[in-house]
């Protein structure tokens, strides 16, 4: 009489999984035990424990990812600068337009001699950047 009743109407509701996990199982730490269990956990970057546990039981393969602060840093850093040295490399086409239509074609030509002078010393300041940022690639970045 009871399932008559509901026989019409469809299922509401979360649908069942395949496998269902329904084992559970208790165990005891130390506090050392504890704490090393925590780092390994944070360390492995996973959200939930109890899948950390049953990855760490299995052998499942787990990857540890660690941000190194001083590298973020770093590259931030270089991103900043190398935007700062394209933004002086459009205002140095903007700067020789200006002088060529500014100044007689001597003058000008008197301010693009400094000009030049500088912008070699800019070029070998970027080869240096360069070769420091592969320098720290292959000291820090393979390991």
């Amino acid at each position: 009489m009871h399932g008559e009743k509901y026989e019409g109407r469809k299922k509401m509701g979360r649908t069942p999984k395949e496998e269902p996990s329904i084992h559970r199982h208790v165990f005891r730490l130390t506090d050392r035990e504890n704490a090393k269990l925590l780092s390994l956990f944070e360390a492995s970057g996973i959200d939930n424990k109890a899948k950390f546990i049953v990855a760490r039981l299995f052998e499942k393969e787990l990857r540890t990812i660690r941000i190194d602060k001083g590298t973020i840093d770093f590259y931030m850093r270089l991103t900043t600068f190398y935007g700062q040295f394209r933004s002086i490399g459009v205002n140095y086409n903007q700067l020789v337009k200006l002088l060529y239509r500014h100044f007689s074609e001597k003058k000008a030509a008197a301010y693009l001699y400094k000009l030049e002078k500088q912008t070699a010393e800019m070029a070998s300041l970027c080869q240096k950047i360069i070769q420091l940022t592969q320098d720290f690639e292959e000291k820090f970045q393979k390991k």
